[in-house]
């Protein structure tokens, strides 16, 4: 499956130059570097992993130069060995140095966010459950992290506060009731918007089981709750786990038969992939 790059891309990258080059520009590669100097720069993965941000780099390279010229050598979502070149390009020296680290920082970033993703991912397989991500992204990248979570194989919660009701613990405690709190959100969003409910115990699902909320969050339950859990659902409202989920833990959490997982750490705490750029003269 393709997915279509974030609209925000072009602006995230143009603010991230201009927070680099500030008003005087790449200073050392226009001190050292004659402007007619040309060179080949290959973007290369020093760990292995799944990718994500190939054409985020290419975004990259035409913000500073549209001269610069690429070839794609993989695609988001492959998943590489440790020294594997993944894109070329060839243009002025002075420009592709310009370019490397803005490309770089949002290449490893998205690369670890799909590859963080692709572990869980894989340590669900058959289960039929999905992994999803949460609201806990870099502020400014979550259109982004989004994308590389779903090049990674999980799937997208709400965008943001705006695209679904989320009733939490907080909500609940200044609201009569589960009942009501559900109530008052559907009065305002209608019928067609998901409305999802936090529990923590079962005796609070029992009460969100009498209300028309779509998704129950079953937060930081233990297994046998879990399993308990979606016995008392049996499939009549979605149900989503979360809570300090490990790749050591999210298979049992899965087998209890959760519908989805949400796991933050995938935004907030996965490790960047290593990749470079590796540069010679043309």
């Amino acid at each position: 499956m393709t997915h279509a790059v974030p609209s925000s891309a072009a602006e995230v990258i143009s603010r991230a130059y201009e927070e680099d080059l500030g008003e005087a520009g790449d200073v050392t590669s226009i001190s050292t570097i004659p402007a007619d100097h040309r060179s080949l720069a290959n973007i290369v993965v020093r760990s292995s992993g799944c990718i994500a941000g190939t054409p985020i780099v290419e975004m990259c390279l035409a913000h500073i130069d549209p001269s610069i010229t690429t070839i794609r050598l993989a695609q988001d979502g492959d998943v590489v060995d440790a020294g594997t070149i993944v894109l070329a390009a060839a243009g002025p020296t002075r420009s592709l140095l310009t370019a490397e680290r803005v490309a770089l920082n949002l290449f490893g970033r998205l690369s670890g966010v799909a590859n963080a993703t692709r572990a869980f991912v894989d340590a669900v397989e058959g289960t039929g459950t999905s992994i999803s991500d949460t609201r806990k992204t870099t502020p400014g990248l979550r259109h982004l992290e989004k994308y590389a979570v779903a090049i990674g194989g999980g799937v997208n919660h709400r965008m943001g506060l705006f695209d679904a009701v989320m009733i939490k613990d907080n909500h609940l405690a200044a609201s009569e009731s589960i009942a009501d709190a559900i109530s008052r959100a559907r009065g305002l969003v209608g019928s067609k918007m998901i409305v999802e409910v936090e529990v923590d115990t079962l005796d609070q699902l029992s009460e969100a089981m009498q209300t028309d909320a779509d998704v129950v969050l079953l937060d930081n339950m233990t297994i046998a709750q879990l399993t308990e859990a979606v016995r008392m659902v049996d499939g009549t409202k979605r149900t989503e786990a979360s809570g300090g989920v490990t790749l050591d833990t999210v298979r049992a959490i899965a087998e209890t038969g959760v519908d989805v997982i949400s796991v933050g750490w995938l935004t907030h705490s996965a490790p960047a992939l290593d990749v470079a750029m590796d540069l010679e003269s043309a």
